[in-house]
């Protein structure tokens, strides 16, 4: 027993009414992943239930798998759409469609084995990828993270996707027995266990990495590729199922870590003089602020502060002092650098700006001056140079022709007469 693929216009032809039930799959949504075949007679009704008639046309749609089943073993299957008509005395065909050809080898594991037929159905199954399956940790993952030296803990929200890639391992390992439909809800149980042990996993995977804690959330294609990786041998290899893709729609960390996390950013910050005392002023004017709205009158409210002020005046000048010593020594550092580079600008192909400034780049460093555009001269023979030498005839350039210097002054010897820098 087994199908044969039928031609179009012998289904939808003249020819059509000639055949004895055609069998059509059960209503297939986003989240169903199994389905049974509903026979309708040619003449309208529903045939026969676990009788497939000899004959029998079964349409196949895209993306799905059909399998045509005798005593509870599979006799038959195809994955292309299409009509196929049942043959009894045919052997079977096995359509792969766009399956791999070592579902051939698992159709002899679970075929038929000749035994009397005893009920004969016709079952779909969903090839698209099921989406949409949420997840959430129960408990906090606990998450080491090098930037910050501590043990975080994060809590992880989002969905994910799955796509059946053996449709006979997972019917035989997954669908429950004597099932005629099943959602993926039936059936997730088991595997969102797993698949929240596998994500635990995962996320440690990539503390082991090096990745920021902060930027797990961004990181759902490394996450998907990380879980793939971890599920493929109990879903894949085992059930025939495999995860494609891994969305996450939140990342929140626990009440410590965040305590972690913004004592190490806020220290992060202060170690910015310049944020340090805009900190100290920002304080002093909070101070006089709420010292004006006393209750008991400014008076007492500055009076009050004067005394806050004595008492902690030499902590908040040192603090001021140290910042202004640490900008100051921070500006002088930036200025020993940009000198050291001017210096060296000569060596590496530097200009002067007409502001005496020397630079290396395309503008002035101190007055943003565009660097001048070297002028070329023009020789006899008609080649336009930038050297000495005229490029085309070796005549030397003109002793006498003008040209303009760096700092903008024209001139027509070979020093500048502003500058007293030499005609390049």
């Amino acid at each position: 027993m087994g199908i044969i693929r039928a031609a179009v216009q012998t289904v939808t032809g003249a020819l059509g009414d000639q055949w004895e039930e055609v069998i059509e799959p059960d209503d297939m949504g986003g989240e169903t992943v199994f389905t049974s075949g509903i026979p309708k007679k040619s003449g309208g009704g529903k045939g026969t239930k676990n009788v497939i008639s000899n004959g029998s046309v079964i349409h196949v749609y895209d993306n799905q798998f059909m399998m045509l089943v005798d005593g509870g073993k599979i006799i038959d299957y195809t994955a292309e759409p299409g009509y196929y008509v049942v043959n009894n005395s045919s052997m079977p065909s096995m359509f792969n469609g766009q399956l791999e050809e070592s579902l051939k080898e698992a159709f002899n594991r679970f075929k038929f084995g000749g035994a009397t037929p005893m009920s004969q159905q016709v079952f779909y199954i969903n090839l698209q990828e099921i989406k949409g399956i949420k997840f959430g940790t129960r408990n906090p993952i606990n998450y080491f993270d090098n930037f910050y030296n501590a043990e975080l803990f994060l809590r992880a929200h989002g969905t994910y996707s799955v796509k059946i890639s053996n449709p006979l391992l997972f019917y035989k390992e997954a669908i429950p027995r004597n099932a005629q439909r099943v959602e993926i809800d039936d059936i997730n149980e088991q595997y969102l266990a797993e698949f929240l042990d596998a994500l635990q996993t995962s996320i440690n995977q990539m503390s082991a990495d090096g990745t920021r804690i902060s930027y797990v959330a961004s990181k759902s294609r490394e996450l998907s590729k990380y879980m793939a990786d971890t599920l493929d041998e109990d879903w894949k290899k085992l059930r025939g199922l495999e995860v494609l893709s891994v969305a996450l729609a939140s990342i929140s960390y626990d009440e410590e870590s965040t305590k972690l996390i913004n004592m190490r950013n806020q220290g992060a910050m202060m170690g910015d003089p310049n944020v340090r005392e805009g900190f100290v002023q920002s304080s002093i004017a909070r101070g006089l602020e709420a010292a004006g709205s006393n209750a008991n009158g400014s008076a007492a409210g500055f009076m009050g502060m004067g005394f806050g002020m004595q008492a902690g005046g030499n902590m908040m000048a040192g603090a001021s002092a140290a910042n202004m010593q640490q900008m100051q020594m921070n500006q002088e550092a930036a200025k020993a650098a940009a000198a050291n580079g001017a210096s060296k600008a000569p060596e590496t192909g530097g200009w002067t700006c007409g502001c005496g400034a020397v630079n290396t780049g395309k503008f002035c460093a101190e007055c943003g001056k565009a660097k001048p555009e070297e002028k070329g001269w023009t020789c006899s023979c008609g080649a336009v140079n930038t050297g000495k030498f005229c490029a085309e005839c070796g005549k030397p350039r003109p002793a006498d022709e003008k040209w303009t210097c760096s700092c903008g002054a024209v001139n027509t010897g070979k020093f500048c007469a502003e500058c007293g820098k030499p005609r390049s």
